[in-house]
């Protein structure tokens, strides 16, 4: 095989065994990389039921065949396991160095199994694997643990994903954190690695990934490069403004979502856009391994120093879905949610719930102490101090770590939980883009934007623009289609920022030059349809059920849009979910029927 080592390490931190395991091409064509391979060993070695928590639940950190290669945003890796925040499918994917590293160390994933009685952390340095010691690393934030580790190891070239502080207590949104300020964040992966006791893992590779065809490769790579460079988003806006590129242009399209979701615009939204970033704060962008975007914002405040981030997603959770508007205040928030390693769209969001909790007199002052500041919309203090309290679960904040859901839930307030499936919503009102809904009500991961990111056709134009009001045929399986490609996207190793310029026949084009293999555009996408089905069938093992919890908010179902052009607009759901499970082919309450499961080769599971 080309672009694979067909090797998985597998690491019981019960008892302390390591194994190498191998794989062949024929696994490899069924299931590709990353989402694939995780979802493959949860549905052949897990209950699904099991709790979160529990050693029962496994974590695989996987690669792509393109991870580590020369391919454009080729260093991204994933991390698969049960979500404790929603207890379905958790797959979060990072960029940075650490996926890279893992591939040239010889390794195409890792499964963590058990969990250790003392803190551990996992160094890999080529073949040679070690669990070692950790207590003197625990309650270390995510830079003063990767400082230590390359000051023990005496090797400042060794790359770590790691857990700080909100991991170790189980926060139900911490992150797994890569590179200090990139992060593995949703579905509270980094709290599964916590309840294993695993601190952080190293690696050091000195392995080249090989080709089938190097020459050929190389003349894709530099085709599809030179097609990202040349795309305004991909070769403009975001390397000149991050993410944050999005702030102007999704406010003014009306979906900017202000005070949870109360409104849909904000009214200070240009005093945080990456514009006003980059002219206050930004010292230069900071692209991942083998990146021609270069999205990652380097910043420098005076209280933090210099930082990274925050992306678009960070700016909005921690600002306008709280009413706050102190772009310096934000920055310095992000900073520390890295740090103590936790995800800032939950972070924001669980903060947004309790601030409309507040609002409507069901959090009371007393509830929070005396010395905590209230939650009232817009006020900073808010950010300062509770962003420490949740990742060590003192006083209020060990309500907060629980998630949104679980807080509205306390105060009898779930109809101001702004998520789906349990997880915060990201920062898009789908009251302005109904597709969008349609897609946060049916990702397996609950609330997230980025597994079908449909603001590209309703908003940006991406691959051609479609009215975001539209909810027709034509819609419904342009959702199905964006959950498959990002699937083949994710699994090959990829960034789906590359969405932004290249289409699924350049996938097809790098992927096939890197294996050696001769798969057309619908059998990749087919990768991708088997991906999601897998991961679907694992969530209705898990206890999902489709009518109740494929959906949105009440708000944004019956509450008409309060200001801006999308006024008087709601998402019409009803509508388009019947057409989707027609069109995924399932029965009408949502399930997978016997003959899809064979047309996609699950029904071994």
């Amino acid at each position: 095989m080309f672009a694979y080592w067909g090797k998985i390490l597998r690491v019981n931190l019960t008892d302390g065994t390591i194994k190498e395991e191998t794989f062949d091409e024929k696994f490899a064509k069924k299931w590709l990389g990353t989402r694939g391979f995780g979802i493959y060993y949860l549905l052949k070695e897990m209950d699904p039921t099991v709790d979160p928590f529990s050693p029962e639940n496994k974590m695989i950190f996987a690669t792509g065949p393109l991870t580590g290669t020369t391919a454009p945003t080729g260093g991204r890796y994933m991390v698969i396991t049960k979500s404790p925040l929603t207890g379905y499918i958790a797959m979060a994917n990072s960029g940075g160095f650490f996926g890279a590293e893992l591939k040239f160390a010889g390794w195409d994933a890792i499964i963590v199994e058990g969990a250790s009685d003392h803190p551990v952390y996992l160094y890999i340095n080529d073949e040679s694997v070690e669990i070692r010691d950790a207590s003197h690393l625990w309650g270390k934030t995510s830079t003063e643990t990767e400082e230590a580790l390359k000051e023990e190891i005496g090797d400042k070239r060794i790359r770590v994903a790691l857990i700080g502080p909100a991991g170790e207590n189980l926060v139900r949104f911490a992150a797994v954190m890569n590179d200090e300020h990139r992060a593995a964040g949703r579905g509270g992966v980094g709290a599964v690695m916590g309840s294993k006791k695993l601190k952080a893992i190293v690696v050091r590779g000195h392995k080249r990934v090989e080709v089938a065809d190097r020459a050929k490769f190389t003349s894709v790579v530099k085709e599809k490069t030179d097609k990202l460079r040349n795309d305004p988003t991909a070769g403009g806006g975001l390397p000149k403004y991050g993410t944050a590129v999005l702030v102007n242009i999704i406010n003014q399209n009306g979906l900017y979502p202000t005070r949870n979701f109360q409104y849909s615009q904000f009214e200070y939204a240009e005093e945080q856009s990456g514009e006003a970033m980059a002219a206050k704060y930004l010292i230069r962008n900071k692209p991942c391994y083998a990146c021609p975007i270069g999205c990652g914002r380097v910043n420098k405040l005076p209280t933090t120093g210099v930082t990274e981030g925050p992306e678009y997603e960070s700016i909005w959770a921690l600002g306008a879905h709280n009413g706050i508007n102190d772009l310096a205040s934000i920055i310095e928030a992000n900073h520390w949610a890295d740090e103590y390693g936790m995800d800032t769209i939950s972070l924001g969001g669980t903060l947004a719930t309790a601030m409309e909790l507040y609002e409507k007199g069901l959090l009371k002052q007393e509830d929070l102490g005396e010395e905590a500041p209230p939650f009232r919309w817009g006020n900073t203090e808010v950010l300062h101090y509770y962003i420490e309290k949740i990742a060590k679960r003192e006083g209020f904040g060990d309500k907060l770590a629980e998630g949104g859901y679980r807080l509205a839930e306390m105060y009898n307030g779930t109809e101001y939980f702004m998520g789906v499936k349990k997880q915060e919503l990201p920062a898009y009102d789908p009251r302005g883009a109904e597709g969008h809904g349609l897609g946060y009500a049916t990702n397996n991961r609950g609330g997230c934007h980025i597994k079908q990111y449909m603001i590209s056709p309703e908003i940006l134009g991406y691959p051609y623009k479609m009215d975001p009001h539209d909810i027709g045929d034509e819609k419904v399986k342009m959702v199905i289609l964006f959950q498959d490609l990002t699937a083949l996207i994710d699994a090959a190793g990829l960034c789906v920022f590359t969405t932004f310029g290249l289409g699924a026949d350049d996938y097809r084009d790098m992927l096939n030059a890197a294996l050696g293999w001769d798969l057309s555009t619908e059998e990749y996408l087919k990768i991708g349809e088997r991906i999601w089905n897998a991961e679907r069938l694992f969530n209705l093992r898990a206890g999902l059920d489709p009518l109740k919890e494929d959906t949105l908010p009440k708000r944004l179902l019956e509450e008409p849009v309060r200001n801006g052009p999308n006024k008087g607009h709601v998402v019409r759901l009803h509508l388009m979910l019947p057409k989707y499970y027609k069109f995924r082919g399932w029965t009408e309450d949502g399930k997978i029927t016997e003959e899809k499961m064979k047309e996609l080769g699950i029904d071994e599971f």
